[in-house]
């Protein structure tokens, strides 16, 4: 079944016969072999007589053949001009989109209706006589659709079809005898394909919005990349959106200012800066909507030429946000974490949430993952309270830390407190090592249901001047992405005293910790820094710092307490005296989970259970490494064993293994 042409077809077809008619007729040009390959005498002749500086063409009456082609071209354009009121096909519906008038888009319509058929480019061959040129150049388009040069006008670099991306420029020849096609995008839409063009830029969406906005275009600086799209959505005119970062190049830009012009799209463009090539790009493009989301506000200077409006974003936190998307969604977990999520980051969760099995705690600490890795250690939160082994105070403390993470919503958000200079909590753990400090960190960011990232000071540390704070704002950076504790052991050496310049070094060496300290206070997370000797650090990070908890080494209580704790029920053990470990061994929690781990060590070489003995030479090696002396009085019966194991050290650990055996 044959297909009946549209409005713009019969146009085109009615334009092309009336000039092939002309030509034959007016101009003399008959068919002939090897048209346009080569020029002979007959037509060097017919050229001089039609040039205008020779007074143009010998006049020809033409009125009887114009008075039966002119009906039928007027009759058609009509037609065409008829349709364009109430689009009823692609070519249509791209011209209401776009805006053309009558006269751009019967130019439109001649230019798809040739490339798109491949017979209309062999009688445009035989019009241009010339096998080169199957398309219309912009002398051709002049003469079918005469007038005051407005056909032409079009295709002009300020002209509208020019603009709007839908034509292109073939050829680098003269002008006049340039083609000009159909922009490949066009043409898959006038075939019924609709599918955005490849060379959109990676990362390009569709958004589709209420009707509530009628601005032209907006400025949306600050907030969080969604929330600033959600501004724009809400105050452009139009219900269709065309979301995507700033196009690189040329091509980009075309298929942006093109796609959207033939789905009638407003233009939403995420950017941090603003060229001024792309400013004057967006200023040629005024029949399109526009809207600049940035971090920061624009330069004034930078802007396009064009009024704007500036908007403040939507308030980008979500303070119970997992929760209202566990809602929306009832089949997934609910998360009680009281997470503070922008609307790019709740974006990403719900993604997250999906690839993860519904567990909304684990897509929340995916947020972060794949920008860190490099930066920091990633340590998964696998202890809790009960692990931890700290006076009532300090845990008192620990837990006001969590609390006070968990709920930054009421008291900033519901009560308004200010959260000066940001919503972030530093927190210093302080005490010899060994004492729980990491331990601790892990405990709280398990609680807050986050990943703890424990910053490599050799992967920032540099010696190069700048390069330490240019490796810290990348950690921050990366942090900001996703909910995470930053974990900074032996924080003295970043955050150490600023000292007097004395040299070169001095002075970078202060701007490196003045760095750090408006870092530290515009960073929204949590931030916990370790320290072994708090009074190293230099005060002005005391002043930042929201809780301080200090580690000292434990008492007798907690250390039985840890000891228990460093022996699993599942391993095998023999009459181990804890009352005695915890009351002669003034050690840190971290010595006695070493020797505990070394007892067992040995138990496994030996194939028997874990023994006094052998937790006696576990706590020889660590006294060993810590550079402590063995004495009698902490010994006690053992004393003998371990100054015997210096000399013969198989024979001392086999006499052990025996006499427990005896005893046994």
């Amino acid at each position: 079944m044959t297909r009946s042409p549209a409005p713009w077809e019969r146009l085109a077809d009615a334009l092309l016969q009336r000039h092939a008619l002309l030509c034959r007729v007016g101009d003399g040009l008959a068919p002939r072999d090897f048209a346009g390959v080569f020029v002979d005498n007959d037509d060097v002749d017919r050229i001089l007589r039609s040039l205008p500086g020779l007074d143009g063409p010998a006049e020809t009456d033409l009125s009887d053949l114009l008075a039966s082609v002119d009906p039928v071209v007027e009759a058609a354009r009509a037609d065409f001009v008829s349709s364009l009121g109430e689009p009823a096909d692609g070519l249509a519906v791209a011209a209401s989109n776009v805006g053309l008038d009558a006269e751009a888009a019967a130019v439109l319509a001649l230019v798809a209706a040739v490339d798109l058929h491949p017979d209309r480019q062999r009688l445009m061959m035989y019009l241009q006589d010339s096998v080169n040129l199957p398309r219309p150049t912009y002398h051709t388009i002049g003469r079918l659709l005469p007038g005051a040069g407005g056909a032409v006008a079009t295709l002009a670099w300020g002209g509208h079809l020019r603009r709007s991306r839908l034509t292109v420029e073939i050829g680098d020849g003269p002008v006049s005898t340039r083609m000009v096609g159909l922009a490949d995008r066009l043409a898959w839409h006038l075939l019924a394909d609709d599918v955005a063009a490849p060379d959109l830029p990676p990362g390009t969406r569709v958004i589709v919005g209420p009707s509530g906005g009628d601005l032209d275009f907006v400025l949306v600086p600050g907030g969080d990349p969604t929330s600033r799209a959600e501004r724009a959505v809400d105050q452009l005119a139009g219900t269709r959106f065309l979301r995507c970062p700033l196009p690189e190049n040329d091509s980009q830009w075309d298929a942006v200012v093109r796609e959207a012009g033939l789905s009638g799209a407003g233009v939403i463009i995420d950017l941090e800066r603003l060229p001024r090539s792309a400013a004057d790009l967006i200023d040629r493009a005024r029949h399109l909507r526009w809207a600049l989301c940035s971090p920061t506000e624009l330069p004034i200077e930078d802007l396009p030429d064009r009024p704007w409006r500036e908007l403040p974003p939507f308030d980008g936190v979500e303070p119970v946000a997992v929760d209202r998307a566990a809602t929306e969604q009832p089949e997934l977990d609910v998360v009680s974490g009281g997470h503070l999520l922008d609307r790019e980051q709740l974006r990403l969760t719900d993604a997250a949430r999906r690839g993860l099995g519904g567990d909304s705690e684990a897509a929340v600490r995916r947020l972060a993952r794949g920008h860190l890795e490099g930066l920091a250690t990633r340590v998964p939160p696998r202890r809790g309270w009960s692990d931890l082994v700290v006076h009532p105070e300090q845990l008192a403390q620990l837990r006001e830390l969590s609390s006070r993470y968990r709920n930054r919503d009421v008291v900033h958000h519901r009560w308004e407190f200010a959260a000066v200079p940001s919503e972030g909590l530093v927190a210093v753990f302080s005490g010899p090592s060994g004492t729980g400090k990491t331990l601790a960190a892990e405990v709280v960011a398990g609680d807050l249901g986050l990943d703890l990232y424990k910053v490599d000071l050799s992967s920032v540390v540099s010696k190069y001047i700048g390069e330490t704070e240019k490796n810290l704002e990348r950690i921050f950076t990366a942090s900001s992405r996703g909910n995470v504790v930053l974990f900074f052991d032996e924080a003295d050496s970043l955050f150490g005293k600023r000292s007097e310049v004395g040299d070169a070094h001095d002075r970078y060496a202060n701007i490196e910790v003045s760095y750090l300290l408006q870092r530290l206070e515009s960073y929204d997370g949590l931030v916990i820094l370790a320290t072994n000797l708090q009074r190293n650090m230099d005060t002005a990070f005391l002043r930042r710092i929201h809780v301080a908890v200090e580690f000292p080494v434990p008492d007798e209580r907690a250390r039985l307490a840890i000891w228990a704790l460093s022996f699993p029920p599942a391993a095998p053990s023999h009459e181990l005296d804890l009352d005695f470990l915890a009351r002669q061994f003034r050690i840190s929690g971290g010595s006695i989970r070493n020797a505990a781990i070394g007892a067992a060590f040995l138990a496994v070489d030996l194939g028997c259970p874990i023994t006094m003995d052998l937790v006696a030479l576990a706590l020889r090696r660590e006294f060993q490494k810590l550079g402590r002396l063995l004495t009698e009085e902490e010994f006690g019966r053992y004393f003998e064993l371990v100054n015997t194991a210096a000399e013969e050290p198989a024979l001392a650990i086999a006499e052990g293994v025996i006499r427990d055996a005896q005893t046994a």
